[in-house]
């Protein structure tokens, strides 16, 4: 067999491999994101299966199939599995040292899923982040804010800093705060109050809800309502809210006190005058040599 003819046999089987893992590649990648899609639409489907696990779940699958799929691809360019896993250990431990911040997101993340100290649609307050998770991978956890602005804070930072969890037991908590007259009634106030918030089919009955007195401030007693929602009725409810129980105070004749301005003209008043004094540095202009010393 001369030179030209190992050179191109060399070439063609080099060639039917890269084909070979080109198509192994190709499948498996595709296989991985149909499997973790399809896991993924399953999981938000069963009513026994949390979102957030789902997510996590279908997550992991897909990342283990693309790792089968390399590890199928570098078998075809001849190179052994015991060798392989000798070089992924190495690869493994060199970067598990220049990524241990990231790998402890990973693990965050597995925490998260495990304990779930928040869900998928539960709207948070995480690392002085407000808004609703939309998404939980095994590195960030995606929050939506009010503003439709999305924040990804790494799921690390997530479990090291303090978390809110606004709706935890699928409800939220509404709290309206207004101020009312030392003068007004203060069992009027709140029928006034009670009736406009019960009125409402979005407030819930279990827990019912609260009306008192937060405290008593210089020119109003603070007064407070407090009812629970769904989660995502709170800001169109709260808004709606706060403008019904205004207008009934109007109504109803209860006052809310502001500060008021009193303009005062020049001549209603006498003006006070400070006394003015003499220059002691003024140059002396009769008499004198003009010298202040």
């Amino acid at each position: 067999m001369t030179m030209d003819s190992e050179l191109t046999s060399a070439i063609v089987l080099w060639t039917l491999r890269t084909v070979y893992a080109g198509i192994i590649l190709g499948v498996g990648l595709w296989l991985a994101f149909f499997v973790s899609g399809h896991v993924k639409r399953q999981a938000v489907k069963h009513p026994l299966i949390d979102t957030t696990v789902g997510s996590f779940l279908a997550l992991l699958i897909r990342y283990s199939i693309i790792v089968f799929v390399v590890i199928a691809v570098l078998q075809r360019f001849g190179v052994q599995t015991a060798s392989l896993a000798a070089v992924i250990g190495a690869a493994a431990l060199a970067i598990g040292l220049a990524l241990q911040g990231t790998l402890g997101n990973v693990a965050s993340g597995i925490l998260i899923a495990v304990l779930r100290p928040y869900r998928i649609d539960d709207f948070v307050e995480i690392n002085g982040h407000e808004g609703t998770v939309v998404d939980l991978d095994i590195f960030f956890t995606e929050i939506e804010t009010l503003d439709d602005r999305r924040i990804l804070v790494p799921n690390g930072e997530a479990l090291s800093n303090s978390i809110v969890n606004y709706c935890r037991q699928g409800r939220r908590r509404c709290v309206m705060d207004f101020g009312v007259s030392y003068e007004d009634d203060i069992d009027h106030v709140f029928n006034v109050m009670r009736n406009v918030v019960r009125a409402d089919a979005r407030t819930m009955s279990n827990p019912p809800p609260w009306f008192g007195v937060e405290g008593l401030g210089d020119s109003s007693v603070n007064v407070t309502a407090r009812a629970w929602i769904k989660p995502e009725d709170y800001l169109q409810y709260r808004s709606d809210m706060i403008q019904r129980i205004k207008e009934a105070f109007d109504r109803e004749g209860v006052e809310i006190p502001y500060p008021h301005a009193v303009e005062i003209s020049k001549g209603e008043i006498q003006l006070r005058m400070p006394p003015i004094k003499p220059d002691p540095f003024a140059r002396t202009i009769e008499g004198g040599d003009g010298d202040p010393r």
